[in-house]
């Protein structure tokens, strides 16, 4: 038994090989209950730190990549221990396949560890999304999309330099002093995603709308669905999906229907000429007692002008912030008023065949 254990086979004892085994059989068997137990410790962390959601959702995001984490941790490290077998060994670009499957192993391991690092900003936002939702204010909301998808990215990079630096084996300050070196050239290549990136910013911290905001910026007119780090989609009136680079919704004018705190209503009245001084009278008279919508807050009604064809009578009232279907209701209602008042008085539209 001892001289099979101890014979050798690829440089490696088979001793070697079961210990290996053994080890990577352990960890697959005990990856689940090891990983239970940091999540559970990182969620204790978040608990103390009074940012709790439920733990079967959190065990839900960060559970399986920790699990993919711990069982190649355990298999590299096991690994280790044997010997490289000379078989296999051969150089692609001067590297030796020792090393290549080395770094390999190495890129997947930080792979894993910067897959549950994402999870945890999942999470994080998770928590934050709930507790926004339970303020009336959406721009909590928006802030949060837009910093949960910046962190993302900054957490991508620095996994690429990461694996640039332990994969590659190069140096990254040599990196990023070609970097600064080469920022012109970048910065005027990448002007416009820079720009618009800028731009996304000032949107956030100025606020001049909102995801829910009715909008019309450049002849577009719609409701503002997502504010992206590049752009900002907008559902026309039509039903499309328009998106608008950031920076020019900063540079354009935008008209902010959702922020206004009256609807505005205009109804001309062109009257024959035939109508005389007493029923133009008495119709603003009736029209100011008739017309004391509740809906209307503010009402002006005179007669605007006198032309060759019509006497021109001008109703200009404000309703509150109401809906567009709400607003129809009230401009219907007044416009049945006026025809009835205007059919009460027997006045005649101008242009009306006698």
């Amino acid at each position: 038994m001892k001289e099979i254990l101890s014979s050798t086979l690829f440089d490696n004892t088979i001793s070697d090989y079961l210990v290996v085994i053994g080890i990577i059989a352990l960890a697959w068997l005990m990856k689940k209950r090891a990983s239970k137990n940091i999540t559970r410790l990182i969620f204790f962390v978040f608990r103390r730190m009074g940012r709790v959601i439920e733990e079967k959702e959190f065990f839900n995001l960060v559970l399986a990549p920790l699990e993919n984490f711990i069982l190649f941790l355990a298999v590299y490290i096991s690994m280790s221990s044997l010997q490289f077998p000379a078989v296999l060994h051969f150089n692609i670009f001067k590297i030796t396949s020792e090393v290549l499957v080395d770094r390999l192993a190495v890129g997947i391991l930080i792979f894993f560890f910067f897959h549950t690092l994402l999870r945890v900003i999942d999470y994080l936002a998770i928590i934050l999304e709930k507790r926004a939702a339970t303020t009336e204010d959406t721009t909590d909301d928006q802030l949060i999309i837009f910093f949960r998808e910046f962190l993302k990215v900054i957490l991508v990079i620095i996994c690429i330099l990461v694996m640039i630096r332990f994969v590659l084996n190069e140096d990254i300050t040599k990196i990023l002093a070609g970097l600064s070196l080469a920022g012109a050239a970048i910065a005027l290549a990448a002007k416009e995603s820079l720009e618009n990136l800028i731009a996304s910013f000032i949107i956030f911290f100025d606020r001049p709308f909102r995801v829910g905001d009715l909008l019309k910026v450049q002849q577009i007119q719609g409701t503002v669905e997502k504010i992206g780090l590049r752009s900002t989609r907008i559902r026309t009136n039509d039903t499309t999906y328009v998106s608008i680079p950031n920076k020019q919704m900063v540079d354009s004018i935008v008209d902010n229907f959702s922020l206004r705190n009256k609807r505005r209503g205009e109804l001309n009245l062109n009257l024959d000429l035939d109508t005389s001084f007493g029923q133009i009278t008495q119709l603003i008279e009736e029209l100011n007692t008739e017309l004391s919508l509740s809906q209307i807050t503010e009402k002006s009604i005179l007669l605007s002008d006198v032309k060759l064809e019509s006497f021109l009578v001008t109703i200009e009232y404000y309703t509150d912030a109401v809906s567009i279907s709400d607003y129809n209701m009230v401009k219907q209602k007044l416009n049945m008023k006026v025809l009835a008042l205007l059919e009460k008085l027997e006045i005649k539209i101008a242009g009306k065949l006698k």
